[in-house]
C-alpha cells in the first residue's frame, strides 16, 4: 500500500468511530409509519437493536480495513474495499435511523473498532484463504443475526425493517463473494468463539 492509502484508511477509521460516515447509496425506503405510532417502549427497543447493528458496521469497517492491509493480492484488496464501501452505507443508514429514533450509537465504539481491527489482522496473518473464510463466516453469522432482528423489530417500524432487509441482502452477497474467491471453512472451535464474542457484543451494545 502507498502512503496515501494509509492516510485514507486512517481517515476511514476515524470516521467509523466518530460517526461521520459517507454513503454511496440512499437510505432504503419503505412506506414509513408515522413515528408517533411507535410506543415509547417500541422506540427504545428499535433503538437498541439498531445500535447493535451500527456497532456491527463499525466492526465491519475495522475487519475489512485490516484484511485489506494484510493481503498482498490486489484482487482481494478490491474485494475487501467493495465490501467495506457497502458496509459504510450500512453504517450511515443505521446512524441516521438511531438519530430518527432519538437515540445514539454505542459509547464503546472505539473499543469495538480496536477489537475488530485486531481480529482482522489476525485473520490476515493466517493467509488469504483463511482470511476469506473468516469473512464468509462473519457474514454468515451476521445474516443470522439480521434474521433475528427482523423477527424482533416492532412490526410498525417499517423504516428500520427496510434498512435491515437491505443490509441482509448485502451481507449474503459479501459472504458468497468470499467463498467464490477461495475462502475455506473455519474449524468449529473458531466459529464457536466468533459466536460467543458476537453475543457479548450484541448484549452489551443494546444498552451501552
Amino acid at each position: 500500500m502507498q502512503p496515501d492509502d494509509w492516510i485514507t484508511e486512517f481517515d476511514r477509521g476515524l470516521r467509523s468511530m466518530t460517526g461521520v460516515s459517507r454513503m454511496m447509496r440512499p437510505v432504503p425506503q419503505a412506506s414509513v409509519v408515522a413515528e408517533d405510532e411507535l410506543s415509547p417502549s417500541e422506540r427504545m427497543h428499535s433503538a437498541g437493536l439498531m445500535r447493535v447493528n451500527h456497532v456491527g458496521e463499525v466492526c465491519a469497517q475495522a475487519l475489512y480495513q485490516a484484511q485489506k492491509i494484510s493481503t498482498r493480492s490486489s484482487r482481494l484488496r478490491k474485494l475487501f474495499e467493495h465490501a467495506a464501501q457497502e458496509e459504510e452505507d450500512h453504517l450511515a443508514w443505521t446512524a441516521q435511523r438511531l438519530a430518527a429514533l432519538g437515540s445514539r450509537p454505542s459509547l464503546l465504539n472505539p473499543l469495538w473498532y480496536a477489537g475488530a481491527l485486531a481480529l482482522g489482522f489476525a485473520a490476515g496473518r493466517c493467509g488469504d484463504r483463511a482470511s476469506l473464510g473468516f469473512m464468509a463466516e462473519t457474514e454468515h453469522q451476521v445474516e443470522q443475526h439480521l434474521d433475528r432482528h427482523l423477527d424482533k423489530l416492532p412490526k410498525a417500524d417499517l423504516a428500520s425493517r427496510a434498512i435491515v432487509e437491505q443490509m441482509r441482502i448485502d451481507e449474503i452477497a459479501h459472504g458468497k463473494a468470499a467463498i467464490d474467491a477461495g475462502g475455506i471453512d473455519l474449524p468449529f472451535p473458531v466459529r464457536a468463539m466468533m459466536r460467543i464474542a458476537s453475543k457479548i457484543m450484541t448484549r452489551t451494545a443494546y444498552y451501552v
